[in-house]
């Protein structure tokens, strides 16, 4: 019993910002990890099927945080919070649902399967970028000049990192005179639908408590998610979805990136700063890149140095800026709030579910 009470403790006293972290470092393996297991899967086919591929490991990911969401949030739905939320707030609640819980998700995963990891990471830090524009046009939001200018270098950053690209992608787009790669260009397009759900989250869904939009948009985007895969690849598609070798990964996956991860953020979350966790969340592209390196041997190309060059700087003056923003209204030490909590969310980018 002593023992016990020692080691609870000894974690009541790890402060927020190392779990902040730590999942920080696993959400940043995350696409690596996917693309590894994918792989793994192809090297053991089932009746020549890879019983790991991403949309299986997308929607059994997305059942395992499901399950943790209600385990942590389930009671906050409850008929007196709910009776609180308007049609019109369901209504939001769904076009969020789909954009952040479907279709984003499912064309990263998708673009992890025609570009290389480094690519869909760093191309997906144009959500950054996008989400401020969103939000001084459409909310006329205040930003200060090194928000803006952070902005700009990290979104030409993107650019660089795309246009840069050497021409061997297995399926090339011609936009505008310039060949994009089409794994390039749909984790462009799941990082605008993740901004967009973002900014309707911002102007509309402010007050809808956590647990309620985490839940209901991981359940609902789940759904539609495999609906769309429905209509696209055919009933046979989910077939090995129940096999004992795609969930035997799924443990290794489900545990460490979905349980773990999720977990440490909640809880760094729940215990940190504002300035603390937005700086954190915004170096998952950095640890991602060595994830990538380590887990997959992938070197960065010199498009893929330049452009995450640009958009390290352009996230390094978009802190700087904004800590020193805090620190003249003495909001350093503040308690992360439900909205804020969604837009570092965000910002940290695609957590591998």
């Amino acid at each position: 019993m002593a023992k016990l009470r020692r080691k609870n403790r000894f974690i009541h006293q790890i402060p927020g910002q190392v779990y902040l972290w730590l999942a920080v470092l696993i959400f940043g393996a995350s696409s690596a990890i996917t693309r590894k297991l994918t792989e793994i899967g192809a090297e053991n086919f089932l009746g020549g099927r890879n019983p790991i591929s991403l949309c299986n490991v997308l929607f059994v990911g997305n059942l395992c945080a499901l399950f943790l969401m209600i385990f942590i949030y389930g009671r906050q739905w409850n008929q007196t919070a709910l009776q609180k939320i308007t049609r019109k707030d369901w209504l939001y609640l769904i076009v969020v649902a789909i954009l952040a819980g479907a279709l984003a998700p499912g064309l990263i995963f998708q673009s992890l399967a025609l570009t290389n990891v480094n690519n869909v990471i760093l191309i997906g830090r144009i959500e950054v970028p996008l989400t401020l524009f969103l939000s001084i046009v459409v909310l006329k939001e205040r930003v200060n000049r090194g928000e803006i200018i952070g902005a700009i270098a990290a979104f030409i950053g993107v650019l660089i990192t795309i246009v840069l690209q050497p021409q061997n992608e297995q399926i090339m787009m011609n936009m505008a005179g310039l060949n994009i790669g089409l794994g390039e260009l749909l984790a462009a397009t799941g990082a605008i639908f993740l901004s967009l759900a973002t900014v309707i989250s911002k102007q509309h869904l402010v007050d809808i408590p956590l647990g309620i939009y985490s839940i209901f948009r991981t359940a609902l985007g789940t759904v539609v998610f495999f609906m769309i895969a429905l209509v696209l690849y055919g009933r046979d598609h989910f077939m090995d979805v129940l096999s004992p070798f795609l969930w035997k990964w799924m443990l290794i996956y489900g545990g460490l990136i979905v349980v773990v991860g999720q977990s440490f953020w909640i809880k760094g979350l729940r215990v940190a700063s504002v300035s603390t966790a937005s700086l954190a969340s915004s170096f998952t592209p950095v640890a991602g890149i060595l994830a990538a390196y380590l887990i997959l041997g992938e070197a960065p190309t010199p498009a893929q140095y330049f452009g995450g060059g640009l958009i390290l700087i352009g996230i390094l003056i978009s802190q700087l800026s904004l800590r020193r923003q805090n620190s003249t209204h003495l909001m350093v030490n503040q308690e992360v709030s439900t909205a804020k909590e969604q837009e570092i969310e965000n910002k940290a980018g695609f957590k591998g579910v």
